[in-house]
């Protein structure tokens, strides 16, 4: 009786261990490189993770919000992706440097020219924007992903405050206060398009791995002293029973 229960005692152990340990579950995001204030420029990475283990994501679409039509879009190029910008006539023209836009881009598409994203990897997608609005703190991008296999995942649910995050949500930029400076972030953003990659990139996947490096270790931590607890445990019983 008392090895059923410690048999059973070290499975709820064990399966509380390995849920802590377990990586969030991964979806489409986007982050800026650096700062996305309000009526600034920004240069800002799509991160597509790969979620399937028996097929590569070939092909990723982004809508760019219809409600804030932003003047100046321009992908970075990217090896082994061809890309596609598609524009639209604006029902309410922007002004731009003293000239009226009557047209913006709506939707960016990446398409693999080789193996795409394959399994257990993702890829950033670089897009230089501007001018970020000024009336808005946020700004949703609805994307789709398709796989190899003709899987089609739509990341197209908007995220609401106070409630649970859907099961495909949306890429959420958030924007921060104005700046007196609206011109320095162009210029950074130049700059990355010539470079292809900042420091500042570089240093948010190096926080990225440390991160991910970090929960592994803790949940292998954690499961070694599960494993030693429940072995404690049936040694101090037998003891007991010897006894």
């Amino acid at each position: 009786m008392k090895a059923s229960r410690i048999a059973a005692a070290a499975v709820v152990a064990g399966s509380a261990v390995l849920a802590l340990s377990a990586p969030a579950f991964a979806h489409v995001s986007v982050q800026p490189e650096g700062t996305a204030a309000k009526g600034g420029y920004a240069v800002v990475d799509f991160k597509v993770p790969n979620e399937r283990d028996n097929a590569s994501t070939t092909k990723i679409e982004v809508s760019l919000p219809a409600d804030h039509p932003i003047a100046s879009v321009m992908p970075q190029p990217l090896p082994g992706w061809k890309i596609d910008v598609t524009k639209s006539k604006l029902d309410k023209p922007l002004t731009m440097h003293g000239e009226k836009i009557d047209e913006a881009v709506t939707k960016v598409t990446w398409t693999a020219d080789g193996k795409g994203i394959e399994p257990g990897y993702f890829q950033k997608f670089p897009i230089s924007l501007g001018a970020l609005p000024e009336d808005a703190d946020q700004l949703v991008f609805k994307a789709i992903q398709t796989y190899s296999n003709k899987e089609v995942v739509r990341w197209i649910e908007v995220p609401q405050e106070g409630q649970d995050e859907p099961e495909n949500p949306a890429p959420v930029l958030e924007l921060s206060a104005a700046t007196d400076d609206h011109h320095g972030s162009a210029s950074a953003a130049g700059a990355d398009d010539k470079t292809g990659k900042t420091e500042k990139t570089a240093a948010a996947e190096d926080s990225d791995s440390g991160t991910d490096t970090t929960a592994r270790v803790l949940g292998v931590a954690g499961i070694v002293i599960g494993i030693a607890g429940v072995a404690y445990g049936v040694l101090a019983g037998r003891r007991r029973t010897a006894a």
